[in-house]
């Protein structure tokens, strides 16, 4: 078994026998909203379906039919994971796709009554009988799963895909996948080829991370440095830190600049616009103008991600703004910030945010909104405390802090919709990311409850959570607001 990344958070590869945590590459990814479970990981489903159909045949099919089941059954339409495989079998991936693209898709698709499928050609698709959501049915391996059918040459042509969090996805080879899974792991050539390289520094739990600092005589973001320049150039690494700063400055730009009715039906309006120009216009500034301009950036973020924008999956699309926002007042707010703690801001989210996902879930279908907003305030929280010259105990407080009191919060988005609480509950996470950090950096890194306890018990509670309240939609909020 590879210990790619998919594996590693499958859990498929126990996280202290991979060759090396995740990667920044990993855990921050451009995609498009609004969700990188929902929306993301079915892009890359429906991208990998076209090539296994070429592989298995020439011909142009007679139908073809997408079935989404549990989660995605559930809540797909609200979080368009219809749209999502269209795209994706049309041959787009997330980090690529053009904007008209995905605003003008399913038009096409109801207009023409055919969709592309990249190295086929135009298939018959009827929106109302070949997209199928199946919310009361589960497959065993995972509740976000969906299956590709082709009607071909007689005979059919089908293939499962599980979207575990993050934008991963598994691929099941089983004839019965219902009742006998037999799921492998997907990632790029280039993502293999860099898990293959031995870690210097391999590291699977919090307190072994910890040691590993104490050993070296190094911070976090030192240990997570010296993992990613064994696996692969470090002007690579650089590289790719920059492009993600960029892509979320883009995002905050593309938010704060853009009015309008969020799509989907609940008529919310973009509340980022407004509310820049306001902070703006202000001629004094009070002790409270900071966390204005953090709620503003984590709402321009996710107003973006609500209308299927490109944002930064951080860990996940539904929490994407949070660790903007919070890196964003990093560099607005600390007069001395340099550039090389912007970079240790990410190595050290990353490695807390690898720790999370190895060792529970970032899914909200899995765990609730605690593995998303948690999970990012939490890696928000150590970027911080990193960037601040935070020892390598107060890092880890600071997410401990930032996770601890995320416990519980249920993911209940209103219609099916990524708005409803998601957008405002992206604001909370940031200032709370901040203030744990705070708390953190006051004290000497000694406290009461580890972050590994922390990852533990979040765990815990999201098996125990009622499915109602795991992004189905039908519970909490999502029922006792009224849709207008």
């Amino acid at each position: 078994m590879h210990s790619i990344p998919a594996a590693i958070v499958a859990g498929q590869v126990a996280a202290k026998q991979a060759n090396r945590p995740l990667s920044v590459f990993d855990m921050f990814r451009v995609g498009v909203g609004p969700s990188s479970s929902h929306t993301v990981g079915p892009m890359k489903a429906g991208h990998a379906y076209t090539t296994a159909i070429a592989e298995h045949t020439t011909a142009v099919p007679e139908r073809i039919t997408i079935e989404l089941f549990g989660s995605l059954g559930a809540t797909g339409r609200g979080h368009w994971t219809d749209r999502a495989v269209l795209i994706g079998l049309a041959g787009y991936r997330p980090d690529t796709v053009p904007t008209q693209v995905v605003d003008e898709i399913m038009d096409r698709v109801v207009d023409s009554g055919t969709i592309t499928v990249a190295g086929i050609g135009d298939v018959p698709f009827t929106v109302e009988t070949d997209m199928i959501f199946s919310p009361r049915i589960k497959r065993p391996y995972h509740v976000n799963a969906l299956e590709i059918t082709a009607y071909v040459d007689g005979g059919r042509y089908a293939r499962t895909y599980y979207s575990i969090g993050g934008g991963f996805i598994m691929q099941d080879l089983s004839e019965d996948p219902a009742t006998n899974p037999q799921v492998v792991a997907m990632a790029t050539a280039e993502s293999q080829a860099a898990h293959a390289r031995p870690a210097p520094h391999p590291f699977s739990t919090a307190n072994e991370l910890l040691d590993i600092c104490r050993t070296q005589g190094a911070r976090i973001s030192d240990i997570v440095w010296e993992n990613e320049v064994a696996a692969r150039p470090d002007t690579d690494v650089i590289n790719y830190i920059t492009s993600i700063r960029d892509a979320m400055a883009d995002c905050i730009d593309a938010g704060i600049t853009t009015d309008g009715i969020l799509p989907g039906g609940l008529s919310v309006r973009r509340r980022a616009p407004s509310l820049h120009q306001e902070l703006k216009d202000r001629t004094t500034v009070d002790s409270l103008s900071g966390m204005d301009w953090v709620n503003l950036w984590a709402l321009a973020v996710n107003e973006e991600n609500a209308s299927g924008h490109r944002v930064v999956t951080a860990p996940t699309n539904g929490a994407a703004g949070i660790v903007p926002a919070v890196f964003t007042y990093y560099c607005h707010e600390v007069a001395d910030a340099t550039e090389d703690s912007k970079v240790r801001f990410f190595l050290a989210a990353t490695a807390i945010g690898a720790l999370i996902k190895t060792n529970a879930s970032i899914a909200g279908a899995e765990v609730g909104c605690q593995g998303e907003v948690g999970s990012a305030s939490a890696m928000a929280a150590a970027g911080l405390a990193e960037a601040l010259g935070g020892t390598p105990e107060q890092v880890e407080n600071a997410a401990e802090i930032a996770m601890e009191h995320n416990l519980g919060l249920t993911c209940d988005p209103v219609g099916g919709l990524v708005q409803i609480p998601c957008i405002e509950r992206n604001a909370i996470g940031a200032v709370k990311a901040i203030n744990a950090a705070r708390l953190a950096l006051w004290g000497d890194g000694q406290h009461s409850v580890s972050f590994d306890t922390v990852i533990e018990t979040m765990r815990q509670t999201g098996a125990d959570m009622h499915s109602k309240y795991k992004e189905t939609s039908e519970g909490g909020l999502a029922v006792n607001v009224v849709e207008c």
